[in-house]
């Protein structure tokens, strides 16, 4: 059974990759990270392509539909100004931006800001959330289809650092999560007009996790995994249905990581699990303390599983037994000094490469496989905290200042 789903991880990857390069939400349209493309640079000091102003500040990673990169921003000193952005993917050229009034609480730490969730688009219209619990859809020209303030309708639900989960597309069904101490839900929208189509209380607990899906043979059959402290739970996305839980705590921070409906989850250091028939736990197939996550999301690619710990070490494991392969410091020198710098953003991969960010702006690809091996590195000089996208060749990535285009120039 293991030998045959392990087999299924490079087909399914490999059939996402033949099926558009979208990176339509948080982490790819899969949850995994990973894209199917080859021909994106690994070194990037000769290969910005572009690079665009941006308004306000923002961890939310940018998202790709066609020829469009979309991305949100918030501005002000209440951060109360709503930014959603849209350029153009070739040339960098800012085709729209709309603003919006925030309706909820925009209290954050300090580090985060009013827009730190990720966008999700269904292909035809782009869903912008924000930590007020504000959720804004626009068509893919910028034109408002509607907006809901969650916190008008749930005045309680907020926390002091500010929310931090990024929407999601599952099936047909936008999923948002609003979990925190007070009055604490996910809910599953109908995405033409932002009513809901179920409301899920969930446990009351501060959570910045945000959800995984787990493709199936269509998108009906989709699930969509919640992940707190209490463990986990797999639903279907149109009418939350739950077809398995696991109760075994979970980090609140790092997400979930799917590969081949493999997840791989931050629990007892790092746990691979291994769904089965409706209404069974999952099969805890290996867990390792030696791989356990600090901030970033795990990634699995090629049969391999990454993580990175809260020092900047990266280790790599066996996918099949959780073996610790190797590990490697993520430290590059710049001029007299070393960036060992912490790493909020989570990291994607192509190629058999992985793309880091880290908090003093300086990226590092890494060539994974058998041994491990820092290929480059570049310094943008700018906080970069949000996790990157990768599609037609590139990466798309951000700071509160500047969206960069890291590909071939067109």
């Amino acid at each position: 059974m293991l030998r045959r789903l392990i087999a299924s991880i490079f087909g399914c990857v490999a059939i996402a990759g033949l099926a558009g390069a979208d990176w339509p939400q948080f982490r790819g349209a899969d949850s995994s990270g990973v894209s199917a493309e080859n021909n994106v640079p690994t070194v990037i000091d000769d290969n910005v392509a572009w690079s665009a102003d941006l308004p306000g500040r923002g961890l939310s990673g940018p998202i790709v539909i066609g020829k469009k990169v979309f991305l949100t921003a918030s501005s002000g000193y209440k951060q109360d100004r709503l930014h959603v952005l849209c350029f153009d993917a070739a040339s960098g050229k800012k085709l729209w931006e709309r603003q919006f009034w925030a309706t909820g609480r925009t209290q954050c730490h300090e580090k985060m800001c009013n827009a730190t969730p990720t966008p999700a688009s269904d292909g035809k219209r782009v869903f912008a959330f924000y930590s007020s619990n504000d959720v804004i859809c626009l068509d893919l020209d910028g034109n408002l289809q509607w907006m809901r303030g969650m916190t008008h309708d749930y005045p309680n639900a907020s926390n002091s650092l500010g929310m931090a989960s990024s929407l999601t597309i599952a099936g047909d069904t936008l999923i948002v999560p609003v979990e925190n101490l007070s009055e604490s839900f996910t809910a599953g929208l109908d995405p033409e007009t932002g009513i809901n189509r179920w409301k899920l209380d969930r446990p009351l607990l501060d959570n910045w996790t945000s959800p995984a899906v787990l493709p199936g043979k269509t998108p009906q059959e989709d699930l969509v995994v919640l992940q707190s402290a209490k463990g986990l739970v797999a639903l279907r996305p149109y009418s939350a249905f739950e077809v398995w839980r696991f109760d075994d705590g979970t980090s609140t921070i790092p997400s979930a990581t799917q590969a081949g409906g493999l997840l791989c989850i931050p629990a007892r250091g790092l746990t691979a699990l291994e769904p089965q028939a409706a209404g069974e736990p999952p099969r805890v197939l290996w867990s390792s303390n030696k791989l356990a996550p600090a901030i970033a999301t795990p990634l699995v690619d090629e049969g391999r599983v990454y993580n990175l710990n809260g020092t900047g070490v990266l280790g790599c494991g066996d996918l099949k037994t959780g073996q610790v392969l190797w590990q490697l410091r993520l430290q590059v020198p710049l001029g007299e000094t070393t960036s060992r710098g912490v790493f909020t953003s989570s990291p994607v991969a192509a190629g058999g490469h992985l793309y880091f960010f880290n908090e003093d702006g300086v990226a590092i690809v890494v060539k994974g496989g058998e041994t491990g091996s820092i290929v480059s590195s570049h310094e943008f000089r700018e906080t970069i905290l949000c996790t990157p996208a990768i599609s037609g060749g590139a990466v798309y990535v951000r700071s509160d200042k500047h969206l960069w285009k890291i590909g071939q120039h067109d």
